[in-house]
């Protein structure tokens, strides 16, 4: 059961494993594919442990029932072991940005760069392709594979080009400088790594999620 402060607390009433969790991804493990499985998020501790002492009934007002779909981690014969994955987050558009890249088996962050003010969520994921790509570059893993789940990531990347909207002003001015740089190293270099789309609909969410659902 989690202790320290958290923004949100989870309780699974029926699941895999029913309890209390201080984050999203350890809370999606065990409701995920578990039939009528109940959950409901909290704002701090005190209301979560209430909340689980008493009935689901008494704060679902209908049972909320999840996808069937289990996690990727039912389908890690169909996921290339030798691969990173990368996400980012954004409070708002635009909002407080940051973005991570991990290791797909196991989530262990390799890098994590913010928070930077007034950026978006397609910013955040185009960076953190461009990052994993010149990271591995520089490490010399020419084969390992990068997974995204954002197909507008992929197209900048691809295209070696940014659409967006966003205006530059002091306020974001980390966000423009960190876009000129990735644009400067797309068209100064070449790569290997493959990029794939990361499957949610059938993998569940990327393991780099920042699990601020």
């Amino acid at each position: 059961m989690a202790k320290k402060s958290k923004s949100k607390y989870y309780v699974v009433w029926v699941g895999q494993n029913p309890g209390i969790y201080d984050n999203w991804k350890d809370c999606q493990l065990q409701i995920v594919g578990y039939p009528n499985a109940r959950y409901k998020s909290f704002k701090t501790l005190g209301d979560a442990e209430e909340a689980y002492g008493s009935s689901a009934r008494d704060y679902i007002s209908k049972s909320k029932k999840v996808s069937s779909k289990p996690s990727y981690h039912n389908f890690l014969a169909e996921i290339d072991e030798d691969s990173i994955s990368v996400d980012a987050a954004c409070s708002r558009n635009p909002g407080v940005m940051e973005y991570r890249g991990v290791i797909t088996y196991t989530a262990e962050e390799i890098f994590r760069l913010g928070p930077f003010d007034d950026g978006t969520n397609n910013i955040g994921e185009f960076l953190a392709l461009v990052h994993a790509l010149a990271l591995l570059k520089r490490n010399g893993e020419t084969s390992k594979i990068i997974y995204t789940d954002s197909r507008t990531a992929l197209s900048w990347v691809k295209n070696k080009r940014v659409k967006t909207t966003l205006k530059q002003t002091p306020k974001n001015k980390d966000v423009f400088t960190l876009l000129g740089r990735a644009l400067k190293w797309l068209h100064s270099n070449d790569y290997q790594n493959k990029i794939v789309k990361w499957n949610t609909e059938k993998w569940g969410e990327i393991p780099a999620d920042f699990g601020r659902k």
